[in-house]
This record gives structure tokens, C-alpha cells and sequence, in this order.
């Protein structure tokens, strides 16, 4: 019995060996036509891509409430004026807690208020436009047209213009089919310098080099997202060198000439 007990565990464990022999065995080291793989969690990614680990932006004052559970050297979103308890700027020490500030809104503006005015094809794209520039923290003087009903473009773009030259208003905005009529109306006023944009370059332009303060749009020209980056270019953007400043003196210089 023994002997053939023997026999068993023989056969058994010759027939374990083959198994594992059958198994493909793979190198530690990577092949030089297959480059070693390499895992991402896909937790620490995201926490490694994210600006903050927590937002606490809306609150006028953090509390060490705020900041429980924290790890050392978190990363934590707050506003501006942001103020702390005395124990939880201790932890913001203690732990090594980074700040990160909330960016304002009105962040690279040049201007403080904007007059706007569309006809009717305008007037859909003006009252989103003028929704997005008090967003922005914008002063917003709405000239019209409020409706659909068919007015006439150039009773609008004077209106604008006019606000604008008088310094009631910053700059102006003002939106037709095409933007060219309610440019070529603007620019009658004097002291209104109207310029027709259809890409965030040319708005930039328009304020660095040529010093524009009235911007026309095309209400069937760009879509919303690009007018809001035309607009905001138009908006952040000014005339500073001499070179370009001595150039528009020539522009409002031609104006007077005809202005006698």
C-alpha cells in the first residue's frame, strides 16, 4: 500500500511539473520591440491635473472647518478678499496649504462701461451679449433696438457713436447683419472710431493700433462663442505705444479738416 502510495504522489507531482512547464514564462525585462507598460490610476491623475484640491471661493471667511481633512501641501482654491480665523491660518502654516486665488472676472479689462445697440437682425445676438458683459462686471447702457420689429441700422450705430464720442460710455458695441453699415454710420461722429471685427486678431488690432472705440459685429457672421472672444479681445486690449498713437492723431487730425 505504501508503495503504491508512493507511486501516486510521483505521478501527481510529474504531472504539476508539466503543467508549469507549459506555462509561458514572461521577462522581467521589456523586449526592444515592446516598451514597458506603465499604469495610471486614474484618481491620481486627475489629482495631479486639477488646480485645487478644494474650492472654498465663495466664502467671504474660512473657518478651520474649512480646511478639515486636508493633507499637508493641499491645494486650496479661495477669492480675493478671502480673510482666516486665527486657527485656521495656523493650519494653513502647519500644513504647508497652498492658495490658490480666484481669478475676478473683470480680470485684463480695459474699460469699465459699454454702450450697445443692434437693429433688428442684431437684437437676439445684443441681449446675450449684453447678459455676458455684466457678467464680466460691466457698467451696460442698452440703446435698442428691444425688439424684432424691422428699424434702421444707422439710427442705432449714431446713438452708440455719439455715447461713446461724449464719454458717457468707455467704447461701444454695436451689431447689424454685417457690421459694415452700423462702422460706416458710427464713424460719422466725431470722435467715434468704429471698426468692423470678425476674428479675435482684428478686434486686437482694431484697439492696439488704431485705438477703436466702437466695435460693429455681424449678427450672421460669427457664432455666440466667437463673438464673446472677439468682444472680450476688444474689451482687454488698448493703445499704448507712441508710434500707433502718433498714427490716430493723423486719423482724428483728417476728421477736423473736415469738421471746418
Amino acid at each position: 500500500m505504501a508503495a503504491q502510495s508512493d507511486e501516486t504522489r510521483d505521478r501527481v507531482r510529474a504531472l504539476v511539473r508539466e503543467v508549469l512547464e507549459s506555462v509561458p514564462v514572461e521577462d522581467d525585462a521589456p523586449s526592444p520591440d515592446r516598451p514597458p507598460e506603465h499604469v495610471v490610476v486614474n484618481s491620481l491623475k486627475e489629482k495631479s491635473e486639477r488646480e485645487y484640491d478644494r474650492d472654498e471661493s465663495s466664502k467671504s471667511l474660512i473657518t478651520e472647518d474649512d480646511l478639515r481633512g486636508l493633507e499637508s501641501g493641499s491645494r486650496v482654491r479661495v477669492s480675493e478678499r478671502v480673510k482666516f480665523t486665527p486657527l485656521a491660518s495656523d493650519i494653513v502654516k502647519e500644513k504647508g496649504i497652498v492658495l490658490v486665488q480666484k481669478k475676478s472676472r473683470a480680470e485684463g479689462l480695459k474699460v469699465r462701461s459699454v454702450g450697445i445697440g443692434a437693429d433688428h437682425g442684431g437684437y437676439p445676438l445684443k441681449e446675450q451679449l449684453k447678459t455676458f458683459l455684466e457678467q464680466l462686471g460691466l457698467q451696460v447702457r442698452d440703446f435698442g433696438t428691444n425688439s424684432t420689429d424691422a428699424v434702421d441700422y444707422p439710427d442705432f450705430a449714431h446713438a452708440v457713436a455719439n455715447s461713446v464720442a461724449a464719454k458717457h460710455v468707455d467704447v461701444g458695441v454695436v451689431i447689424d447683419g454685417a457690421g459694415i453699415g452700423s462702422a460706416m454710420a458710427a464713424n460719422k461722429v466725431g470722435g467715434a472710431r468704429a471698426a468692423a471685427c470678425y476674428s479675435v486678431a482684428l478686434a486686437r488690432n482694431s484697439r492696439e493700433h488704431n485705438g477703436a472705440n466702437v466695435l460693429t459685429l455681424g449678427s450672421g457672421q460669427n457664432s455666440f462663442d466667437e463673438v464673446k472672444e472677439i468682444v472680450r479681445a476688444f474689451i482687454t486690449t488698448e493703445l499704448t505705444e507712441e508710434r500707433h498713437k502718433r498714427r490716430v492723431t493723423k486719423i482724428d487730425a483728417i476728421e477736423k479738416d473736415y469738421q471746418r
